[in-house]
């Protein structure tokens, strides 16, 4: 994870994160970034959860476009208000969307194309004096139509459950705007639960929702995603979201928790090593549901 995030992550990028809404958010990566003092960052993403909040607090953050950032448990993020409230720790610029906006921008980008029509937001005042979208006459029919400027991150970051060392990946469970963002973005840092022979992915292609020809890098990095959801590994650790809203809400305690949980640890393994006895345990799959066998013989 460091040389992976010191090799593609520079200051001034644009980064979608959180693309697959409440589940599988990269914290382990957005943790890295945070240590390696990445600067001047725009971040985009939908539900992108407290992984914005916490790289605001760590300084890294200049510009997001997101449709909400927050604490999925408890809902406000103290680094993001106290950001755009105060600037502190730096002043930062908001570009609003919706979940749906966003998901538009993305698919635009993926597809070559500077802007997706829709009808959504109109009358709504997410679009009044917005960059982000523009209004205009159909024309065909001539109803207003809203034009949703084409978002191409320079890097996604993606947490997945397996992938090959090529960066073959299968994701699922709520995929969000994962496979638009990963299409959108110049580059893909890949962070994977685990590393699994080629033909495990190719036993099941329909699954493998990013092909490794667009991935850079691929990073094995069991409990990543922690402490969201990886469908099939481990559920969400309400209570990790519960005391980072407690700790956050000062600036004294922000400081404590970003020592605690980030600065003061050197990756991932020291990060679970932290954890309670037993808690990531009890957040694996209790009631097994495997997919029915697939048969693609011919």
């Amino acid at each position: 994870m460091t040389e992976a995030v010191s090799r593609w992550v520079s200051p001034g990028m644009s980064i979608a994160l959180g693309t697959s809404l409440e589940g599988l958010i990269p914290f382990a990566a957005g943790h890295e970034i945070i240590r390696q003092g990445v600067r001047d960052l725009t971040l985009i993403g939908p539900i992108s959860d407290m992984l914005f909040d916490q790289l605001i607090g760590g300084g890294c953050v200049a510009r997001i476009q997101a449709a909400w950032v927050g604490n999925v448990s408890t809902g406000i993020g103290y680094h993001l208000r106290r950001a755009v409230e105060l600037g502190r720790p730096n002043p930062l610029e908001m570009e609003n969307h919706s979940n749906f906006t966003i998901a538009l921008a993305l698919q635009a980008a993926a597809l070559g194309v500077p802007y997706l029509p829709a009808r959504t937001l109109l009358g709504s005042d997410i679009i009044r004096n917005n960059p982000a979208f523009q209004v205009a006459p159909c024309p065909f029919t001539g109803d207003p139509l809203l034009l949703v400027r084409a978002i191409a991150p320079d890097l996604a970051i993606l947490h997945v459950q397996r992938a090959d060392a090529q960066g073959n990946a299968h994701l699922w469970g709520n995929m969000g705007v994962s496979a638009a963002a990963a299409r959108a973005a110049k580059s893909v840092l890949l962070i994977t639960e685990e590393i699994v022979a080629p033909e495990v992915i190719r036993s099941d292609p329909n699954r493998t929702i990013i092909p490794g020809f667009i991935v850079s890098a691929v990073v094995e990095e069991p409990g990543g995603g922690h402490p969201s959801a990886v469908q099939g590994y481990y559920g969400h650790d309400d209570p990790v979201y519960v005391e980072y809203a407690r700790e956050t809400k000062s600036e004294e305690g922000s400081r404590r928790w970003l020592q605690d949980w980030v600065l003061g640890v050197s990756d991932r393994r020291e990060y679970l090593h932290k954890l309670s006895p037993g808690q990531m345990e009890s957040l694996r799959v209790r009631h097994s549901a495997p997919a029915a066998t697939t048969e693609f013989g011919c």
